[in-house]
């Protein structure tokens, strides 16, 4: 299924190597989607109602995977509660599409590395909709340094509690309101299978996700919640830009050495892999890990 681009810039099919991304640089994480130049897309046109009266708590949902999530999420029936730092503007511009398209929104704004806002989060969720069905942990940061011996303390507290001690803190506060049949759905990354040299930290939280994901599993299966995750390859998000500068950001997704399919991914590629772990068409699978990566094999 064809993608429905925003942009005159089309991503380089395998086989190319024309840049995808023009040069561009922010400076700030985890990044703003409005000002990117092309827009991730965050729609391919599907619809289906695989998750018809369901309530998912999406984090990240402003922009990037997360917005292209809870659209999907949105089209199959769900609704939708979508937390996030700060990004105001991407966020409402999330909130007003999914009006659109009929669905009911709840925006969050807070920091996850708070164990007391991550809990209001789930409260508020349940308050407005009544219920949660599915927990879906996507958001994420990351910042470039060349050596360990970059990386200094406080780098390595602000990684970890953002990308894995507030996905805990998420669970432990969502736990109590899930049921048999719900789901949980935690974002990792092709760095946790890879490595990235530049992202050591990052990539080490990537791993632990992998680890509570399987973890979590073993331990919820009886109580019939599922527990699973995505671990994308290089994927247009807002975080790209913001970490990496605009040289890179030009051969972003397109060196061999990065993706056997010569280009980055749009967060609509990436969506319905979320779909799929939140409904009852992967009723037989936890403890398991999709990889939308661009063809790049990785063990596990």
């Amino acid at each position: 299924m064809e993608c429905r681009k925003t942009s005159p810039y089309e991503p380089a099919r395998a086989g190319e190597s024309a840049a995808p991304f023009p040069p561009q640089h922010q400076d700030r994480l985890p990044g703003l989607e409005y000002v990117m130049d092309p827009r991730p897309v965050s729609e391919c046109g599907r619809t289906c109602r695989k998750l018809e009266g369901k309530t998912a708590l999406i984090t990240g949902g402003d922009s990037g995977i997360g917005r292209a999530v809870a659209y999907d999420f949105v089209k199959a029936g769900a609704e939708v509660a979508l937390v996030y730092y700060d990004e105001d503007t991407d966020a409402d511009e999330t909130a007003q599409r999914i009006k659109q398209l009929g669905g009911r929104c709840l925006l969050l704004r807070g920091d996850l590395k708070d164990p007391d806002f991550a809990k209001s989060c789930v409260e508020r969720t349940v308050a407005c909709f009544g219920k949660l069905d599915i927990l879906v942990n996507n958001h994420g940061v990351q910042i470039i340094r060349h050596s360990i011996l970059d990386i200094p303390p406080e780098q390595l507290t602000f990684i970890f509690q953002n990308n894995f001690f507030s996905f805990v803190y998420l669970i432990q506060a969502a736990l109590p309101h899930l049921r048999r049949g719900s789901a949980i759905i935690n974002t990792a990354s092709v760095t946790a299978y890879q490595g990235h040299k530049d992202l050591m930290d990052y990539s080490a939280t990537k791993g632990a996700i992998v680890a509570l994901t399987r973890s979590l599993s073993l331990s919820l299966a009886q109580q019939g919640i599922r527990v699973n995750a995505v671990a994308p390859g290089p994927i247009w998000t807002p975080l790209i830009p913001s970490s990496f500068s605009a040289e890179e950001v030009r051969t972003f997704g397109v060196k061999t050495s990065q993706v056997p399919m010569l280009r980055a991914g749009q967060p609509c590629e990436v969506s319905p892999c979320y779909v799929f772990l939140a409904s009852e068409d992967s009723s037989y699978m936890t403890g398991q890990v999709l990889h939308p990566n661009g063809g790049t094999i990785v063990g596990g």
